[in-house]
């Protein structure tokens, strides 16, 4: 079924969704390059972009298929999670300070 999807769409991951997978597999970026069958730099440019992962798609591809085989569920903006399971999901940020910010968007010391 994602295989489907992936054929006809480009496969969306943002780079902060990619390291949060990880970390919920507890798995090292040698770990999810030889899951995906790319290389490690590969993941590295992957995890260091802003916003949405850039990249050749079938890399990305075989990224996001190697998080979904390993149980990982990858929740696009708004969608519901029909999959159920536990899971974190990060709440729209507007409106509110950033980690180590105040209110007043000043750095706190």
């Amino acid at each position: 079924m994602l295989q489907e999807y992936l054929k006809h769409e480009s496969p969306m991951i943002t780079s902060a969704q990619m390291r949060a997978a990880r970390a919920l597999l507890g798995i090292d970026q040698r770990t999810l390059a030889k899951l995906a069958g790319v290389s490690v730099p590969t993941i590295q440019r992957m995890e260091a972009s802003q916003g949405n992962v850039r990249g050749i798609v079938d890399s990305l591809t075989k990224v996001v298929d190697a998080l979904s085989e390993a149980g990982i569920e990858l929740i696009g903006e708004g969608a519901q999670s029909p999959g159920g399971g536990r899971g974190v999901r990060l709440q729209d940020p507007t409106g509110r300070p950033g980690i180590g910010q105040s209110a007043e968007g000043e750095a706190d010391d």
